[in-house]
């Protein structure tokens, strides 16, 4: 019906597919308002972005909360009430939030200020909401933000690359005296991980293996929001490595990628997907790992824990909750996890403090994992006294899958990790999945950059004067083009080096220039 502000340009698929991820897609006879989110891909080319801070912002926060570049979220808030003026004899709406933020809590608060507001008194609500927002300074990683909207104070800090891993948000924000006192969201992003994980407690080891190797994973669930908040706690079990496939949290039969994911032709993708309707079950039958779960309740005891099941099992109508997969796990089930969270059911502990040692058993799980492939990388870096100025910084030696394996006798994961097992199978296994591939090119990317860094210091720290004495006008110019555009990559990329190395480096540059004949001078000085 409406799209606010006007100016924003979406293709018409977009809208289309918009549309339809923003209602559930099978009956649910629930009436109310429900909340979920959804992601989908950009249509229709790059669209310049309001932010030119891309790069700043991608550069300073986690991995994980990276602003996308090919794909939207969407915040829904749903309403269904009964209504006899309408002709369903049902009122139904729903307002939704795009952004390409994945601040699932942060939206998810503002839509639950907001969206009654609107399907009370519609657009005039949405232009005044939009002009308070068009106030809201950036979100700048590591900085705690106060964001008025309709006469409350949203209070939220937004997570920095060095922040240290399971490191509980900062609990007592500056209370400047404001006033009203602000609502103040804990985290902008993470899950009730301890509600959403319910009935797979006991296989969360099996759902973090499936998550690291990227395997293709359906989530059938009873309604949108159950099976987005699974998809999205499923995705940020990894942290703070990134889950580099491709997730739907909802994803319905009108989606346009439905053909490339229900194809038979070839292997089901690299993906998550959270569906809700029925007909999935028949289309998606192929695909490897099929995860069904009921409704959440929360109740006092451990709920039940659905069963690991043959894929033949799967039923097309009724098909009862469980873990659809003939998947063997490489590591052995880790049962002080669940006695811990068992222990927490009976003391009555709340569901942040479950959530917390859940997800310091996932981060802990991970960091064993990752760490010796840290270590190993590490040491493919050329030594500091490989590099010279005059000449091009040596390679980053390549990574040998079997050199790493090597190394795990000594430095493995068993040294932090008392779980045993396959670690050698999980990891020949992970070298083959994307997320591997994301790990491997980001830090083969740092570690460039470092090099190039290291590079300049070493020009910085060299005796310019005493190398130009034997050389010919050639090779001097030669060596200027070749730093100025160092300088430049410098700039451009952002590079880790102090801006006094790069002053000095163009103070060089000035020198050298200086050296030589006039003419030459003036062709440089245009140059």
């Amino acid at each position: 019906q409406l799209v606010y502000p006007y100016d924003f340009r979406l293709t018409e698929k977009e809208k289309t597919s918009i549309c339809y991820l923003s209602f559930p897609d099978s009956y649910s006879g629930g009436l109310g308002d429900t909340q979920f989110s959804f992601r989908l891909r950009q249509s229709g080319g790059q669209r310049t972005t309001h932010y030119e801070d891309d790069g700043e912002y991608n550069r300073e926060a986690p991995l994980t909360l990276q602003r996308e570049s090919a794909h939207y979220f969407g915040y829904v808030y749903f309403r269904q009430v009964k209504d006899s003026s309408m002709k369903r004899g049902y009122f139904q709406k729903s307002l939704v939030l795009v952004s390409r933020l994945p601040y699932v809590n942060l939206f998810q608060s503002l839509l639950q200020l907001i969206a009654p507001e609107y399907f009370d008194k519609l657009e005039p609500c949405l232009e005044a909401v939009c002009n308070e927002i068009d106030q809201w300074p950036p979100p700048v990683p590591g900085q705690t933000l106060n964001l008025p909207v309709m006469g409350v104070v949203i209070q939220v800090r937004i997570p920095s690359r060095v922040d240290k891993p399971g490191s509980s948000p900062v609990k007592q924000f500056n209370q400047e005296n404001l006033l009203p006192a602000p609502l103040v969201l804990p985290s902008i992003h993470e899950l009730d991980l301890f509600r959403c994980f319910q009935p797979v407690l006991i296989h969360i080891q099996m759902l973090w293996e499936l998550m690291l190797l990227g395997e293709p994973i359906v989530v059938m669930a009873p309604s949108p929001t159950v099976s987005s908040e699974m998809v999205l706690a499923l995705t940020s079990c990894l942290a703070p490595l990134r889950y580099c496939c491709d997730y739907r949290p909802y994803f319905t039969i009108h989606d346009s990628e439905f053909k490339e994911y229900t194809t038979r032709t070839q292997a089901p993708p690299n993906i998550i997907v959270g569906v809700t309707n029925p007909f999935f079950i028949k289309t998606l039958q192929h695909w490897p790992h099929i995860l069904r779960v009921g409704e959440l309740r929360m109740s006092g005891d451990l709920p039940k824990q659905v069963k690991v099941k043959k894929l033949a099992k799967l039923k097309t109508l009724d098909t009862k909750p469980g873990i659809y997969t003939s998947y063997k796990t490489f590591l052995h089930k880790d049962k002080t996890l669940i006695k811990r969270l068992l222990k927490g059911i009976q003391r009555k502990r709340p569901s942040e403090v479950q959530s917390a040692l859940l997800r310091r058993h996932l981060l802990e799980l991970t960091q064993s994992f990752i760490i010796p492939l840290e270590h190993y990388i590490a040491s493919l870096m050329p030594l500091q006294r490989a590099i010279t100025p005059w000449k091009n910084p040596p390679q980053i030696r390549p990574f040998r899958q079997e050199d790493f394996m090597k190394t795990l006798e000594h430095a493995g994961p068993q040294l932090t990790c008392v779980l045993k097992g396959d670690w050698l199978g999980l990891y020949r296994r992970f070298f083959k999945s994307p997320n591997f591939d994301g790990w491997y090119r980001q830090r083969h990317k740092e570690m460039t950059q470092k090099l190039e860094a290291l590079h300049l210091e070493a020009i910085c720290e060299a005796n310019i004067v005493a190398w130009m004495k034997d050389k010919s006008e050639v090779e001097i110019v030669d060596l200027v083009l070749k730093l100025r555009e160092k300088l430049v990559r410098a700039r451009c990329q952002h590079l880790p080096v102090k801006e006094e190395t790069l002053q000095r480096v163009g103070l060089y540059i000035e020198t050298i220039i200086g050296s030589l004949p006039e003419d030459l001078q003036t062709v440089l000085h245009h140059h």
